[in-house]
């Protein structure tokens, strides 16, 4: 196993709180992570349907044979197991005893807010960042592998195919998690929708318009984008809004956590169909987006993200927003450095020039020559770990 950045997050909350609630979609590393941080836990999951029944039917009981705590995975399988935790967390409320795990945010969430709040630390494990990747002896080298192989720990552990590795996981994710997260009725709709979003990555979510290529009800489409918000599978990137005077659009934007499953998605199969593929550019500020999210949430930042484009055509991919300074992150597929990367956001830094807070510009492109410029920063997408413009 390799070291995951979030690490230090928990080790600290484990230091304060008596429970950690750690979430993110399935096959992201949560078990093997915990089990590896805390290995003087004992183990329960509540996959298992013995140990679910258990859990479900004598809870008090199933608690009472972890006088010290423990890791309990799925712990979503089993809702009403938190009210009677509360209880034991308050008669004994030592820091770092109970780790819970989980796989559907919405459901999970829910019950932890309502039975476990101010009791517990919540963080999401989402798949790797690049940097994580490269902890790894065999990783993908090339823009192109690192699109199409996408960051499931487990296609990295044990080199496996990434094409046939999604294949399954998709599977699993329709046929299984969907149906526990919501009553969908036709499964192969569902997917047919997934399979429209991903070609949507990177776009505003229009739900009128993937309700209609789906065939499908516009309240519909909203409800099962929030499935694949809720299994942390995608994300909409909301607007930027300020007070600049302008036009700006207010609809969000699709991206997935994951470009490897947007490749699967779309059909690809080999990292070099990316070379000419018509989505290259889309997928590519997906990873962007993503890497950025990821290493956010690595932090415990889950807020100060947002695209900024108005009505007059002005736009930039990404619009990081902190206290002291206000950062404009351009996503670009070239290989090639050229001044021209940087005219998407030299047109909006304008729009921020009044702003109280200084602007700086970075274009992250498919390239591999870093240069400083008047512009602003030309950062190839491999060194993007390290840039630190997420902090």
């Amino acid at each position: 196993m390799i070291d995951r950045d979030i690490t230090p997050k928990l080790l600290d909350a484990a230091q304060s709180l008596p429970s950690i609630t750690l979430t993110g979609p399935r096959q992201s590393g949560k078990t093997t992570l915990c089990r590896a941080i805390f290995p003087t836990h004992p183990y329960a999951t509540l996959e298992a349907a013995d140990t679910r029944a258990f859990a479900t039917e004598d809870p008090r009981a199933f608690l009472a044979q972890f006088p010290h705590g423990a890791i309990v995975d799925e712990v979503q399988r089993a809702p009403d197991l938190l009210s009677y935790l509360q209880g034991v967390i308050d008669t004994d409320p030592a820091p770092g005893r109970w780790i819970l795990t989980g796989s559907q945010n919405l459901s999970l969430l829910e019950s932890v807010s309502q039975s476990l709040a101010g009791r517990t630390a919540v963080h999401h494990l989402l798949p790797l960042t690049r940097g994580e990747t490269l902890r790894f002896e065999r990783h993908p080298a090339s823009l192109e592998e690192t699109l199409f192989t996408g960051g499931y720990p487990r296609i990295f552990d044990r080199a496996l195919d990434p094409a046939d590795w999604l294949g399954s996981y998709v599977a699993t994710y329709v046929e299984r998690d969907v149906r526990t997260v919501s009553n969908v009725g036709d499964l192969s709709t569902f997917q047919r929708f997934v399979e429209l979003c991903a070609g949507r990555t990177s776009q505003l979510l229009n739900y009128a318009s993937l309700a209609g290529d789906c065939g499908i009800s516009q309240p519909t489409a909203k409800a099962w984008i929030s499935i694949l918000e809720a299994s942390f599978v995608a994300f909409r990137l909301r607007a930027f809004h300020g007070n600049l005077r302008k036009r700006l659009v207010k609809m969000p934007k699709l991206h997935f956590y994951d470009t490897g499953l947007v490749c699967w998605l779309l059909g690809i199969r080999k990292p070099e169909e990316l070379h000419t593929h018509p989505l290259r550019g889309p997928i590519f500020e997906t990873w962007v987006i993503s890497e950025i999210a990821k290493h956010r949430i690595n932090r415990g930042e889950t807020r100060g993200l947002a695209f900024y484009r108005d009505s007059n055509g002005a736009e930039v991919d990404l619009v990081i927003e902190r206290p002291s300074v206000l950062t404009l992150v351009e996503a670009k597929s070239s290989k090639t450095a050229s001044s021209s990367l940087f005219d998407g956001a030299r047109r909006v830094r304008r729009h921020f020039a009044k702003s109280s807070r200084p602007c700086d510009v970075v274009v992250s492109y498919g390239g591999d020559q870093p240069q400083r410029r008047t512009e602003g920063t030309l950062l190839p997408w491999d060194a993007l770990h390290e840039a630190g413009i997420w902090e």
